[in-house]
């Protein structure tokens, strides 16, 4: 049984640009700036919408700002027995990559 504080992590480059990730983060935040291929499902509706979390052959990334959230978030689906990841450095880490994002409506995606 892992212990609790290890969290399984990924690194941004270590994910396709179009990668099926979770974006945990709020509404704002995500309709600013995401991942081409996120799925959004805010960390507070996470249990109420588990069945929303996309079973994959691979470990599924799970993705914040800054990698807090998307952390507790990996810890309580790992419990749940998902096989998930959380992206080391969230989002910022994402743009500073110069990963593809997508936004909602017309603006530069961007990452509040």
């Amino acid at each position: 049984m892992a212990h609790m504080s290890e969290i399984p992590t990924v690194s941004v480059d270590e994910i396709p640009d179009d990668a099926l990730v979770v974006d945990v983060r709020e509404h704002d935040e995500f309709a600013a700036g995401h991942a081409p291929g996120a799925i959004h499902l805010p960390m507070g509706d996470v249990p109420a919408r588990l069945d929303e979390v996309p079973i994959t052959d691979e470990s599924l990334p799970v993705i914040c700002r800054t990698g807090s959230r998307s952390g507790r978030t990996v810890q309580w689906l790992v419990m749940q027995g998902f096989d998930v990841v959380n992206v080391d450095g969230g989002m910022q880490a994402w743009k500073r990559q110069g990963k593809a994002m997508a936004a909602e409506g017309d603006g530069e995606p961007t990452v509040l």
